[in-house]
């Protein structure tokens, strides 16, 4: 059964930064992409950011695109979403999530197995 659990949120002002991790255990990491979503109270879970297999493609929404930077460490099976400039409306539980696919996807459905999610707060 695959296990996620992210670490790193918080409370930070506005332009500042944090650097989520999210670390996996019991899936075979290194072959399928991961992603990042965010989660505000009564609105739909909304895509941030998405790494193929290798690490070599990715893929940002527009909001955080040129702020967030996702990478991934294949040998020690984590993922990491640095996130620099950070605004009041990047306020949300952010979700870490491995895919059933080996390349980018932006779709929810494709994201089989989610993390119990981390809380940042950023104030203005």
């Amino acid at each position: 059964q695959v296990q996620l659990v992210e670490s790193g949120g918080g409370l930070v002002q506005a332009g500042g930064s944090l650097r989520l991790a999210c670390a996996t255990s019991g899936h075979s990491f290194s072959s399928y992409s991961r992603g990042w979503f965010r989660q505000t109270p009564g609105k739909e879970r909304q895509f941030v950011a998405a790494i193929s297999w290798h690490g070599l493609h990715t893929d940002y929404s527009d909001s955080v695109k040129g702020r967030f930077t996702l990478s991934r460490d294949n040998a020690n099976y984590t993922v990491y979403l640095q996130m620099n400039s950070l605004k009041p409306e990047d306020t949300a539980v952010y979700y870490c999530a491995a895919a059933n696919v080996p390349e980018l996807s932006r779709d929810l459905n494709v994201f089989t197995s989610w993390g119990q999610g981390t809380q940042v707060t950023v104030s203005s």
